[in-house]
């Protein structure tokens, strides 16, 4: 059974504390749009799966029942930072499986000021953190330092791609440049502000080779998707807004991310790789047929780890393939159009779902100034530490 996104909402991603609002104000404003957009009531609704990592257990109703209180079931979801995607994913099964017609998948996030620490709820303790294995690799090669331990994995991940293929500073650099560039003409963005490889090489260092231009900041936001069936597009005339959800998978860590002791592998690469390659059989597209890509770039480096995860580009090569232009407006492909996490910011539990929103957005030629010219196939990549990542191929008819 095909499932299809049908509407889509967001509010403007901000610096935590920079709004007087509640995380259910933000569900309001996002659910409400989405459903606004697929042009039904809440009533309609049959399941609400809804993303978060901060707040406390039970919250996805809370905010729900800003949008009604119609007593059908609500699923709380975490995930780290691919809670959204994960939340998404069920919208999705419960539309494939015939358990429903049309669900509602929300995510939302109200965070503190701040770098953030090393999982949703890792504390100060790393060696009960869930991700307590994924640092004690980090630190056997690297060491522990007193930078962010997010921004330090990562950070080391790009020291041995610098060491093993020639990466430069400058390449990495170019990520933040793209995606603050991206920004400009995103109105849900944290940051609208272009930057230069030269502004962005010269900003406050967080772990080297990494400066604060190429790190994604905590905000709060939140995003939502209607997902419905075949069916219900049909009975309610939607066909010309629906974007069909031609494949998704996700995948976690397995011996492979932990066997090399490399914080390339730890950090996700392996597990993306495999995702990438059960959504491209499962659709029968590829990365060749993509035009548009929403993906994971919480620093810069991991914007190039993936492009080398999806297939875009081989092993070593991705610093390159960036530097080169192919993956902004006029290259092979526009990646994250939206701005990406870097610059559009990173509430987690909303990130994945607003991939999708972005994307969805693509594929109908809604993206005033970012647009994509003649966008048909999207395909979005969300991962969180611990692990898991997700990734999701859109189409339009």
């Amino acid at each position: 059974m095909k499932s299809y996104i049908v509407g889509v909402g967001m509010t403007t991603f901000e610096k935590p504390e920079s709004r007087d609002w509640q995380y259910w104000d933000m569900v309001k404003e996002a659910g409400g749009a989405a459903l606004a957009d697929a042009g039904i009531a809440y009533t309609d609704v049959q399941q609400v799966p809804v993303g978060y990592c901060f707040q406390a257990s039970t919250a996805g109703q809370r905010a729900v029942y800003e949008l009604g209180l119609t007593g059908v079931p609500v699923y709380n979801v975490n995930n780290n930072c691919a809670t959204g995607s994960t939340a998404l994913m069920m919208a999705r099964q419960f539309v494939e499986g015939g358990v429903s017609d049309c669900v509602l998948a929300l995510g939302f996030e109200k965070m503190k000021r701040g770098a953030l620490g090393g999982g949703a709820d890792a504390g100060s303790d790393f060696r009960t953190s869930p991700v307590a294995r994924h640092y004690g690799i980090m630190a056997a090669r690297h060491g522990f330092e007193a930078s962010p331990p997010t921004a330090q994995i990562f950070g080391d991940a790009a020291r041995e791609h610098m060491e093993k293929y020639g990466t430069t500073p400058a390449q990495l650099a170019a990520v933040g440049a793209k995606n603050h560039r991206h920004s400009v003409n995103n109105p849900y963005a944290q940051f609208r502000d272009a930057c230069t490889v030269d502004e962005i090489l010269a900003a406050k260092t967080i772990h080297a080779p990494l400066t604060k231009l190429q790190c994604s900041p905590t905000s709060d936001g939140a995003a939502a998707a209607v997902v419905v069936s075949e069916r219900f597009v049909e009975e309610r005339d939607l066909g010309d807004q629906a974007v069909e959800i031609a494949a998704q998978a996700m995948t976690t860590d397995t011996g492979e991310s932990f066997a090399s002791g490399s914080c390339i592998d730890v950090v996700g690469q392996p597990m993306s790789r495999e995702a990438a390659r059960q959504v491209y059989e499962r659709s029968g597209l590829g990365i060749d047929d993509v035009d548009v890509v929403e993906l994971h770039d919480c620093f810069s480096v991991n914007e190039l780890l993936t492009y080398e995860a999806l297939g875009m580009c081989a092993a070593g090569e991705s610093g390159k393939l960036v530097e080169s232009g192919a993956t902004t407006y006029g290259g092979r492909w526009v990646v994250n159009p939206s701005g990406g996490l870097i610059s559009k910011g990173h509430p987690l539990g909303a990130t994945g779902i607003a991939q999708l929103a972005e994307l969805t957005w693509q594929l109908r030629g809604q993206a005033g100034g970012r647009q994509v010219t003649g966008a048909r196939v999207g395909l979005a990549h969300n991962i969180g530490l611990g692990g898991a990542a997700v990734v999701t191929m859109v189409r339009r008819a």
